[in-house]
């Protein structure tokens, strides 16, 4: 194969991998609230849900390995928890989600079928490309990620160039929090580490066996995705800001989608919105599953049987939470988000800095770190809140519950100069 065409259907794969069903309904929500702070919001929505997730992919590239790899700096045992946690939440939360924002907007608005009819058809679809591995790749780069682009940037063209305009001000106090907390939501950094994997496992299927070879191809194709990403990001969210008085200020994320695409494209605007969202949600469950069965593939002794079996229950999995509506699986979302995501966030770009700068002492104290300060963020979800607030009061950002940002930061900077003092001292 033609490489230039190599690295645009491994990007357009990446962008279709990442671009599920919270990519599609969080943006324009962003924007609606935000109004003229929407460039504000959605630099720091690109800050969670493109830059650290194409982070994830850069690391993969420099370490082309598993998930595993990525917290073995801590310890084994870190790391082994760590994936299979990970793995857990990925098909409980964001692949089940993708089946319940199809049925809610690609399915309910015609037929009035139970969602646990469509979780079904679904999973049962997603298993079949699930178990033909070797071609996930190439079908979802060659002729689904490029109807999805499509449909996306004609409702946003459309939008942009209409008469709408934004009326009100924005009263966000902290907009660039909004934008980065939000982003959490798209389970992006999750996504990233889950899907880089994907991607380094099917190159090397595709017979590219070359180290530098695969780490030029998939930091291309990351930079591809990730520009991809931005641009529908960006314009979901200025839409979403143009059309706000169009629509009631207590309407959902998913009536809010349904209601820009009937604006911009019209009575045909649902039909291809239907269209859309089956395909961006179907694309990322496939992704999520496919790198579940991966993992428990390699942990069981490289077992085809591993694979098979995972891939059942992460549908089976799939069926059951995704009969719920979107709302609810946001919300039970929220305090394993707020758990995960920071420590994800923290070995991704500790996985990207220069290796002098990412020793296994320094992993060991700035994870521990961004673990410590971040118990607040997820123990709001389960106690009374007030009950937390002296110690929010106390922790820099933790009011905007990012309390884990400064801490991990110091601990990063102090570890390398402990190790460079002591490095020194040893050398004279």
């Amino acid at each position: 194969m033609n490489r230039t065409k190599e690295i645009w259907m491994s990007g357009f794969a990446l962008f279709s991998m990442f671009f599920g069903a919270g990519n599609l309904i969080l943006p324009p929500l962003l924007g609606f609230k935000a109004l003229d702070q929407w460039l504000i919001v959605a630099l720091g929505f690109a800050i969670t849900a493109v830059v650290i997730p194409i982070m994830a992919i850069y690391a993969h590239a420099k370490l082309q390995g598993t998930l595993y790899d990525f917290g073995k700096k801590v310890s084994p045992l870190f790391s082994t928890v760590y994936c299979v946690l990970i793995y857990i939440i990925a098909i409980a939360l964001p692949a089940p989600r993708t089946a319940s924002v199809t049925h809610e907007m690609a399915i309910q608005p015609f037929f009035e079928t139970p969602t646990l009819l469509t979780s079904t058809i679904y999973f049962l679809l997603v298993l079949v490309f699930v178990l033909n591995r070797s071609k996930v790749l190439s079908i979802i780069g060659k002729f689904l990620t490029p109807l999805i682009v499509l449909i996306l940037l004609l409702i946003i063209s459309i939008g942009i160039f209409s008469d709408a305009s934004i009326a009100n001000s924005g009263v966000s106090g902290a907009p660039l929090v909004d934008g980065i907390l939000e982003g959490y939501q798209t389970f992006d950094a999750v996504g990233g580490v889950v899907v880089g994997a994907v991607l380094i496992i099917s190159l090397n299927l595709r017979g590219h066996n070359g180290f530098e070879e695969k780490k030029e191809l998939i930091k291309k194709s990351g930079l591809i995705a990730g520009t991809g990403l931005f641009v529908i990001y960006a314009g979901l969210i200025v839409v979403g800001a143009l059309y706000s008085s169009y629509f009631p200020s207590d309407i959902d994320r998913t009536a809010l989608l349904a209601g820009l695409s009937l604006e911009t494209l019209g009575s045909i605007g649902r039909t291809f919105l239907s269209v859309l969202v089956a395909l961006a949600c179907f694309t990322t469950a496939v992704g999520i599953i496919t790198g579940t069965a991966d993992y428990f593939k390699g942990l069981f002794g490289n077992s085809q049987k591993a694979y098979i079996t995972t891939g059942v229950i992460g549908c089976v999995i799939g069926i059951i939470v995704g009969s719920y509506n979107v709302g609810f699986i946001i919300d039970i979302a929220l305090p394993a988000l707020m758990f995960i995501y920071p420590i994800t966030i923290i070995l991704i770009l500790l996985n990207t800095v220069p290796s002098k700068w990412a020793s296994p002492l320094v992993f060991k104290t700035v994870v521990l770190a961004t673990f410590i300060f971040s118990i607040p963020d997820f123990l709001k979800f389960l106690v009374n809140p007030k009950q937390l607030e002296p110690i929010v009061n106390s922790i820099p950002l933790a009011q905007h519950s990012l309390g884990w940002v400064l801490p991990a930061l110091a601990a990063f900077i102090l570890t390398n100069l402990f190790q460079k003092t002591s490095t020194a001292r040893s050398d004279s």
